[in-house]
């Protein structure tokens, strides 16, 4: 029987430390490996000029650097130190269309994901990525509170 893979989604506050906690627990006494995976929201312009544009490319390329060495090294050494295999996963675009895709690319059997804010009422009730997640994603979602 194949290991089971279960996706993490991890952000940069409180919530992303519960929800990693919680998938390495999860991972633990089901043998599973994680991926543990941040997305930095970045939408296209197609209105930029050349050297707008140049520099956009230079500030994700920082942004990606800094998310690396601040979220998903740190997430990866710490659920290996709790006994478990995991690997990180960075990429940018939409943070929903990405975990679903990840979802899908790394046959998940589960995604685990944390509570996020915004002003709509069910963004309030579960967040606006996990309802979207709810909506897109084709595997389990957990919602770690």
């Amino acid at each position: 029987m194949a290991r089971e893979t279960f996706l993490v989604a991890q952000d940069s506050d409180q919530d992303g430390r519960r929800v990693l906690d919680y998938a390495i627990d999860r991972a633990r006494r089901d043998g599973a490996r994680l991926v543990i995976m941040h997305v930095l929201e970045w939408s296209p312009y197609s209105f930029l000029t050349p050297e707008e544009l140049e520099e956009r490319h230079v500030r994700r390329r920082e942004e990606m650097e800094r998310a690396q060495a601040a979220l998903i090294d740190p997430a990866v050494a710490h659920a290996r130190a709790a006994g478990v295999e995991a690997e990180g996963e960075l990429k940018y675009g939409s943070v929903i269309r990405r975990l679903a895709e990840a979802a899908r690319a790394h046959e998940a059997a589960l995604v685990f994901v944390g509570r996020s804010g915004s002003d709509s009422i069910g963004a309030r009730i579960f967040g606006s990525v996990p309802l979207g997640l709810a909506q897109l994603c084709t595997v389990p979602l957990v919602l770690v509170p």
